[in-house]
């Protein structure tokens, strides 16, 4: 029912938003747990579970034995849970979303037949249809024949309720299993030098980036997990910029963190892990100038992030924006690539842009001279006007006076300026003098 109707009846009751994720995470991992009852365990819906136990009940005593244990286990760890038995995945289906149990073999049409026919999978409307029609129980379609309910109804309650029956086979298809990117080693005598750890993490790096090749993966991120002789563990992480699976360039990157561990009486067992992963096409190795600048580049951030954060590493990317101050974004250079800059018919924009600073003692336009930060200059040459306006949809304080005049003024002191004048703001700020500032230098 809807919130507000439900409050009306319990005015008390607490809700909290669904956590779709965290819940998608929780039916895999018990999914994994439920192996323990039958060998294919697939997902039944976003909140049921079903496997296929033929062979096994015999090994808990039978079946009623074997729910029972399932049922005990769930309730331990917390989790309300409605199990069934049946010969057919229909059946189970229907049965443990209307109370649960077991139906004895054979006895398919007996142990469903009580059910109403939403049990069978339909869609809303096919079950209105059906109970316009007087059948609202499974047992009610049973002995009709099939050709006039699919002219009916459709073919897919007949498929549906033949899958319940047995008439049509529906296995159990279990997902597969995620590919576990994870290497260990267990040494027969105690290690601490660093040296040593380092041997050892090289050959543990050779094997899981074997792996990542074989599944054409990188890892992001990776994790080495020490296990000392007095039974702690020391851990060290590492991130990467961009997906990477070479074993030298990764090794580099743990020196420094191996170099600071604590390994008290001894590392008697390695593990190596990658808990983040990404795809990553097979490439070209070798020794071309664009790939060795490319892995350099992706070695340099990755050293970076690891030690000040990969948030703080960023890099310039254009943006669609005439207003100087909105060409750019700053955005983490390791979860970016980089892009060219946009071709830009015009005038030619700065090198270097900074907050615009005020220009003393101009006068004409272009001004023939000006005082900038302390320092007179003489205009040599100058090129523009190239005229801005203010975009109206940002409410953006700089610009509250209006377009301005952007000039590209070259000096006989050398430096090349990117002044502005703001013509709309004269009869605001004073006289002509008060209104050209300097907001960028060229190269």
């Amino acid at each position: 029912m809807a919130l507000a109707d439900a409050r009306a009846i319990c005015p008390e009751l607490a809700t909290r938003p669904a956590d779709l994720a965290r819940e998608s995470t929780a039916l895999a991992n018990l999914r994994r747990w439920a192996g323990r009852y039958g060998p294919m365990v697939g997902t039944d819906g976003v909140d049921g579970l079903m496997a296929d136990i033929s062979g096994v009940p015999h090994l808990f005593g039978g079946e009623e034995d074997l729910r029972d244990d399932l049922q005990a286990r769930l309730e331990r760890a917390g989790l309300a849970a409605v199990s069934a038995i049946a010969g057919t995945r229909g059946a189970a289906h229907a049965l443990a979303r209307h109370g649960g149990g077991i139906v004895a073999e054979g006895r398919l049409a007996e142990g469903i037949g009580r059910l109403p026919v939403t049990a069978l999978r339909v869609d809303q409307d096919t079950a209105e249809a059906l109970a316009r029609m007087g059948l609202s129980r499974i047992a009610d379609l049973i002995p009709l024949p099939r050709a006039p309910l699919a002219r009916r109804f459709g073919r897919g309650l007949v498929l549906r309720l033949d899958q319940a029956l047995g008439a049509q086979a529906e296995p159990v298809a279990a997902e597969p299993e995620a590919p576990h990117f994870g290497v260990r080693m267990t040494l027969p005598d105690p290690i601490g030098l660093q040296s040593d750890v380092m041997a050892g993490l090289s050959r543990l790096l050779d094997r899981l980036c074997d792996k990542l090749a074989v599944h054409r993966k990188g890892a992001r991120r990776v994790r080495l997990e020490l296990r000392r002789v007095d039974r702690g563990t020391v851990q060290v992480e590492i991130g990467l910029a961009r997906p990477m699976r070479d074993p030298k360039r990764i090794a580099a990157l743990f020196a420094k963190g191996v170099d600071e561990i604590d390994s008290s009486f001894g590392i008697d067992a390695l593990r190596l892990s990658a808990p983040l992963t990404e795809a990553m096409a097979p490439e070209q190795t070798g020794g071309g100038p664009a790939l060795r600048h490319d892995d350099a580049l992706a070695d340099l951030l990755s050293s970076l992030g690891n030690r000040i954060g990969f948030d703080r590493v960023l890099r310039l990317l254009p943006a669609e924006s005439l207003i100087p101050e909105r060409s750019f974004v700053l955005s983490p250079a390791a979860y970016t690539i980089p892009e060219p800059a946009p071709h830009r018919a015009g005038t030619r924009r700065p090198i270097t842009l900074f907050p615009p600073e005020h220009v003393a003692a101009a006068c004409g336009t272009p001004p023939a001279s000006f005082r900038w930060r302390r320092m007179r200059f003489t205009t040599l040459r100058a090129t523009g006007p190239e005229r801005i306006t203010p975009e109206w949809w940002f409410d953006d304080p700089a610009w509250r006076s209006g377009l301005r005049d952007y000039w590209r003024i070259e000096t006989t002191e050398g430096p090349r300026l990117w002044l502005f004048l703001t013509p709309q703001a004269q009869g605001w700020s004073g006289p002509e003098a008060q209104n050209w500032y300097v907001q960028g230098e060229f190269a």
